[in-house]
C-alpha cells in the first residue's frame, strides 16, 4: 500500500475535547471498515485549525472515499514518496 498525508481544515480543531476526538475516531474507523479495500489509518495530528492524517491505501481515490463516507474534509491529499529523519544523516549508501 501507498502512504498518504491528508490535510483537513477543521476550524477549532485544537479546541476539540477528548470526547469530540473519540467520536471522530469512531466515525473514521467505521468509514475504513465500510470501504471493502485494503486501508489503514496510521495516525493523526491535531494542530491549530487542521488535522493532519497519515493513511495507507492502494490509491488516492480510497482516501477521498473514506473522507466522503466519514463526512471529513480532505483539503490536500499527498502521496508520501520517501521518509527522512535524524537517522537519514548517518545512512551510508551501498
Amino acid at each position: 500500500m501507498k502512504r498518504f498525508l491528508i490535510e483537513r481544515e477543521v476550524p477549532g480543531a485544537s479546541s476539540m475535547t477528548k470526547d469530540d476526538l473519540r467520536e471522530i475516531a469512531r466515525t473514521s474507523n467505521a468509514a475504513v471498515d465500510s470501504l471493502g479495500v485494503p486501508y489503514t489509518w496510521v495516525t493523526s495530528y491535531v494542530a491549530g485549525d487542521k488535522i493532519y492524517c497519515v493513511h495507507e491505501a492502494d490509491e488516492a481515490e480510497a482516501i477521498l472515499e473514506h473522507a466522503r463516507r466519514g463526512g471529513f474534509p480532505a483539503n490536500l491529499v499527498s502521496e508520501v514518496v520517501d521518509e527522512i529523519g535524524p537517522h537519514t544523516a548517518d545512512h551510508v549508501a551501498a
